[in-house]
Order: C-alpha cells, then structure tokens, then sequence
C-alpha cells in the first residue's frame, strides 16, 4: 500500500493513517494543491509519524494554548506566496481528530485518494518531527557529524495548529554529547514521551537553521557567554511565540540581568519555589553560582519571581518572563532543576542526602515549569502486557515441571485461576491475546531473550536446594502477585515457583498501596511452603522480617560490598541509611491443612535512581567516598541471590528460632534507640527496643514496662518518629 503513495520524488510513507479532512480544509487544499505540484520536493523518508495537531480547533498542551483556525487561515495565505520558493516536507497524523463533516483519505489506490495524494502530504501542516534534522537509522535523535547541516536543509514551516512539537536542547560551543544525554533523559523522564521529539541545537544550525518556526521550546543549558547574533536569534523565536527554559545559563533579558555570587558557586542550597496554586515548596538543589538581579528599566511587570534562595539576602535563582505580542515566555533558572545526582561532583555525604530527599520535589517543580510553557506532563499510556517465558534454572526440572503440566492443563494447554489463568504453549505468534486475565506461556526456552534478564547471571546467583527453581518471567504484566496463583496448591514442593517481572501496571503494596515499578526495579514473587508446626509456621509475621533482611544481605554479603548504607526498616521495608525507602515486601499466606502456602512479593530499585533512589546509587556514592571500583549490580544477580539468602535464613530460623536470625536482623535496622510517642503526637513517650518473638515491634515506655505493637495496626512514620496502635 505504501508504494501505492509513492510520491513524485521518490518518498514513501513510513506509515499510513486515516485522516479526516474538514469541508474548509479541503478547499484550502484544492486553492494550494496547483502551486504545490509545481514544486521540487526534497524530501527524507519519514522516520516516524508524530503525534497529531488539529485541523478547525484550538490546540491545548498543558498551560499553552496553540494558535485557533482563524490564525490557520492566514499561514494559509503565506503557503500560497511561499509554497512556489520553498522546499517543504511534512507528515501525516495517526490520529483522527475535528468535529463537523469528515472526509476520508482512503487507504487505496482509488481516483480520489491519488489525486488528493500529492497535495495531501505537500499541504496538510501536522505537527511532526522530520524536517529538523534528519534521525539517525537507530532514531535515538543523536545528531551525528553528517547531519549537521540538517537544519539549515529545512524551511519554514506553515503552522496551521500551533508549533510543531520540537524540544531542541543549546548546549553552546560544544559538542557536549553526554550533556545532551543528560539533559534529554531528565526530559523524557517528565513529559509525555510519545508526544515530543528532542533534538541537539549545534552552534552552527543557531544561526543559518529555520528551528524558530520549527519548534516549541528552546532549552539554553550552557554557561558560555551567548553571542549578540545568537541572542538576537533567542529573541526572534520567542517574539514568535517561543518557550525557552533556561538552565543555568547565562542567557537573560529586558527586565533582569544576571549577577555572580562566587560564595554559592556549585553549592547545596535550599530553595522556596512558589507553584501555581499558590503554596511553596522548599527543596535543596545545586545553584550554579549566579542570581538574577531586576534591570534598571521602566517595565518590569513581565517579570515574575518563582524561587528565591532561603537565606538571608533571600537571592533570586528562578524568575519566568513574558516577551512580545505573540505567548513568548522564558524561564531562567540558575539551580540545577536538570541534574541528578549522578551528573554532579557532590563533595559531601550531607550533599548527597539532600539532594537525594529533594529528587522527588525536584520532578515535581520541573514538571509544572515543563506545563507553564506548554508542555503536556501527563504520564505515558499504560505499557502493552507481554507474554510470559517458562525459564529453568536447572533442565532437570525444567523437565519436570513440563511432565507435570501434561496432566495438569486442560487440552488447550489452560491453566485457570481466579486471578490469571495461564495457557501453555511451545511458541510465540503475534495473533495470541494477552488479557490481565488471560496471559500466555511460552515454554520453549530457546527463544528467549530480553535486555533487562538474563537466565545465565541468575543461574550463576541462585544457590538454592528448592526455591525459585521455575521461573515466570514477562516484561510487562499486571502485577507478580497474581501469576503464581493458579499453579502453587499443586505443583511439586521441589519445583519452587518465582514469578519475575521487568514492569508491573498495576504493582501492590501493603496495605492496598500501589507500588510504582519503572524500569530498573528487582519485581519477584516467590512461593514458598512452611508446615504450620514449625517454628516459622508459628510465627508466620516473622517472614516479612526475614525477607526484608534477605534483600538487604544479598547486597551487603557481596565481598567489597558490606558498607554499602542499605538498611532494615521494621516492618517490611528497605531503606538506604533512615532517611530514603528504596524497597518493600509484601507477604501473604493461605493455610491448607497443616501447610502455609505463602506468596512473597518483593520489589527493591536497583538501577532507577529517579525519582527517588536505588541501590547503584548508594554504590557510586560510596565509590567516590572511598576510591573504590565497586561495579554496579543488577536486578537478575540481586533477586537470585535475595531467593538464595532468604532459604538459608528459613533453615535457621526453624532450627534455632528468632534468636538464631536476629542479631542479624537488627545489624541492619535502622531503629536501635529510637525515641517514639505511642497513641498520638502528643501522646507518651517510648524507647525501641527490638522485635518479640512473634516479629511484632517491642516498645519500653517509661513507667509501664516493654509492649508489642502490631504491625497491622499501626502507622509508622520514622521521619516523625510516631508509632500510633489502631483502636
């Protein structure tokens, strides 16, 4: 079909659409198609279709509104006097949008369609992405030395619905390839991914390039002195009705000017920001060294202060400016909003701690700068569930587990639950369906493979007689907790079951808590058996306890690795030192006759350090502290090694009880000598003691002795140091 659209000069669609024209639109083509088809186009093949504006509506993103029909109406007029001395090259959308009567653009070769064809893709202006600089054959957006004339090979475009949806980042002089990375990742970590393209805008493109009339935002992330001819071109994109956000750097103007300030350069410091509700958030964060300083001008009522240092000069670091007639706004920040802390030289442990605490409340503020100018922050669509893979850590009872499920599924190969019903088949095909109630199992291991799992590093990690033999493994699905379900009753006790997932949708935690699970996150239930006579079937609260302690082991008992601050917080979380959660563990049983069937769901970060904090952090921390090399871990080698841990602490704990496992246990806690109030904030003071044989947190109140406090019926809150029992 698409060499059906091939177009005059030579270009195929990378994709066709559906595209509803409205009875005004089609007429604008009719008066434009005759001077189009005149033209010489010189155009690349698409590399992707970008997401669609509208034609005969107004075009909201976020705070920003795009320009209406009636400012269509007029760029209309300027493509018939420039359409026959302009090169042109545009796309089409993937969405159908507009109200009143449609036409469709069929997706045929029939009369309509190939006399519409030309003038379709020469005039519809849909926001897209291909005219700035041509995308590299891995689309990573990476400008490479052969396209960096690519810019200046691109026109004016007409923008019929508002700006097309360009994010170009000006770094200065520089090449600055890991700059742009660094900037471009914290970008695609708070828009709308799917919605904008992020290019580099290279010295040498400022000037002789057309990105004014191709792009919403210009992100100025550099130090340099910029140039008079450079800023002039600044200028002329925002009295176009340009955004820019500027990153420390050192572009300002009209109403205030930017002053140094040697004493703040590259230091922590605490910010007030007001956001648009009106509230303040306080925050810590790197400032670059300068403030802004109001101009000596008659009109400074464009300028608004969003953020100022909380010190005693009270120093302003972030202010917003509006600019002409046409919606141009800056902001200009001289905080680091852009970095994290793995992009920063931070000389001390206290700098990291706050900068750390702060991530979060960083994401929050950037987000809503990201929205005042325009852009849409919503979070990226729900990920699409993948199949799942039955892996073996061992052939033998990959084997097995195969005989077994000969007589155990129904002809189809089904398996049904309650929860997920798993249907078993040898191969993958792309027409299976994938439901949150239905999932596929492919149980030929010979074709898998995934970037984020390997079978072979989890092989070489997991130690175990029993435990986590068989493996679920999927990229994407609903939630671990609920794969295991319509297998663990009647499967073998030797075939340990383990469910493993690089994301979830819809992750649990305690308590009816969502649990967030991003890409870089260890996500694993476990299923493991504990005959209810048995010290450990006696105190079945204490497996939460043993797991907690099994994760932060499984790090901690690594030869280089033992200082590496990860920590136990009563009653099922992971903590880096007291101050940052970075895990959590979720544990649910079901007694059948004299065995517990339990299903541990664990989920700790390991190599997502935003928004907040992961265990490679902690490892590059200690790396600068110490001058060490400590390579960073992985979720594959920490979950088998966590399963690992975790058997050989059940084997003590039945053997010897709670005092086998727990000067362990509290090695890593991070509660010894806690001072809490009982009942509410201002009720009587107690002291941490430790945990009862039971697992349930052991308080001393002065006056009245030692008391359990139960886990279920509290809520415990370390950075206020309340314990409050539900009554």
């Amino acid at each position: 079909m698409e060499d059906r659209l091939q177009m005059d000069n030579g270009m195929v669609p990378h994709k066709i659409v559906s595209v509803h024209l409205q009875e005004s639109t089609l007429k604008e083509l009719v008066q434009v198609a005759p001077s189009v088809k005149e033209q010489s186009v010189s155009s690349t093949q698409m590399d992707e279709v970008t997401p669609p504006a509208t034609f005969g509506t107004t075009v909201k993103s976020g705070l920003g509104v795009a320009e209406s029909a009636r400012q269509g109406e007029e760029e209309k007029s300027k493509l018939e006097k420039e359409s026959e001395h302009e090169d042109e090259s545009n796309s089409l959308s993937d969405k159908e949008t507009g109200s009143g009567e449609h036409h469709h653009l069929h997706l045929s070769s029939c009369h309509e369609c190939l006399q519409l064809e030309n003038s379709t893709i020469e005039s519809v202006r849909f926001a897209s992405a291909e005219n700035i600089p041509e995308l590299s054959d891995d689309c990573n957006s990476k400008l490479e030395e052969k396209n960096d004339d690519c810019l200046a090979r691109g026109i004016k475009r007409v923008n019929l619905a508002g700006k097309p949806p360009n994010i170009l980042i000006y770094l200065g002089s520089q090449t600055a390839k890991v700059e742009f990375e660094q900037v471009k990742s914290i970008l695609q970590e708070c828009i709308d991914a799917d919605s904008y393209t992020i290019y580099q805008l290279h010295e040498e493109q400022v000037l002789k390039a057309p990105w004014i009339d191709n792009s919403l935002l210009l992100i100025i992330a550099t130090e340099e002195p910029i140039s008079e001819e450079n800023h002039k071109q600044f200028m002329k994109f925002l009295s176009n009705g340009g955004k820019i956000l500027g990153f420390s750097s050192s572009f300002a103007f009209d109403g205030v000017q930017i002053k140094r300030k040697n004493k703040l350069k590259k230091s922590v410091h605490e910010l007030v920001v007001s956001k648009m509700d009106s509230t303040e958030v306080k925050l810590n964060l790197l400032v670059s060294g300068c403030i802004f300083e109001e101009a000596m001008k008659e009109d400074t009522s464009k300028v608004k202060t969003l953020s100022r240092l909380n010190n005693a000069d009270k120093d302003v670091v972030i202010v917003h400016l509006t600019y002409g007639d046409s919606g141009g706004e800056a902001i200009l920040s001289q905080a680091h909003l852009e970095l994290d802390i793995n992009s920063m030289d931070v000389q001390t442990e206290e700098d990291f701690n706050l900068l750390k605490i702060s991530n979060t409340k960083r994401y929050e503020v950037l987000k809503e700068i990201l929205i005042s100018l325009g852009l849409s922050c919503e979070l990226n669509e729900i990920p699409i569930l993948t199949p799942i893979y039955l892996l073996s850590s061992d052939e033998e009872i990959h084997l097995a587990f195969l005989k077994w499920l000969e007589g155990n599924v129904d002809a189809e190969g089904l398996r049904a639950s309650s929860k997920v019903s798993l249907k078993f088949v040898s191969s993958w095909e792309s027409k299976m369906e994938i439901t949150p109630s239905l999932m596929p199992v492919i149980t030929e291991m010979g074709s898998f493979s995934s970037e984020y799992f390997s079978l072979k590093t989890y092989q070489q990690n997991l130690q175990t007689k029993k435990l986590g033999k068989i493996l679920l493994f999927s990229e994407v699905t609903t939630t671990t907790m609920n794969l295991l379900d319509g297998l663990m009753f009647e499967l073998p006790e030797e075939m340990g079951l383990i469910a493993i997932a690089v994301r979830q949708t819809q992750g649990k935690g305690r308590g009816g808590n969502v649990w967030l699970s991003p890409v870089g996150c260890a996500l694993s239930t476990l299923h493991i058996t504990i005959p209810l006579h048995s010290n450990l079937g006696q105190r079945i609260p204490f497996i939460q306890h043993l797991v907690s302690l099994a994760v932060v082991e499984s790090v901690r008992s690594i030869p280089g690795y033992e200082e590496i601050d990860l920590r136990v917080k009563w009653p099922n979380d992971i903590y880096y030192s007291d101050l940052m959660k970075l895990g959590g563990v979720l544990v649910n049983s079901t007694l059948i006759e004299t065995t517990f069937h339990i299903l541990i769901g664990f989920g700790f970060n390991v190599n997502n350090s935003n928004p907040t904090i992961c265990i490679n952090d902690l490892i590059t921390k200690f790396n600068k502290e110490e001058g060490t090399k400590l390579k960073a871990l992985t979720a594959d080698c920490l979950i088998a090694r966590t399963v690992t841990v975790l058997e050989r602490l059940i084997d003590i704990f039945q053997e010897k009880g709670p005092n086998g496992v727990l000067p362990r246990y509290y090695k890593y806690w991070i509660h010894s000598g806690k001072q809490v109030r009982l009942h509410n904030e201002e009720g009587p003071i107690a002291w941490i003691v430790g945990i009862d044989d039971y697992g349930f947190l052991q308080v001393h109140e002065e006056g009245k002795g030692v008391e359990s406090v139960h886990p279920d019926g509290n809520s415990f809150d370390m950075l206020r140091n309340l314990i409050v029992p539900k009554h």
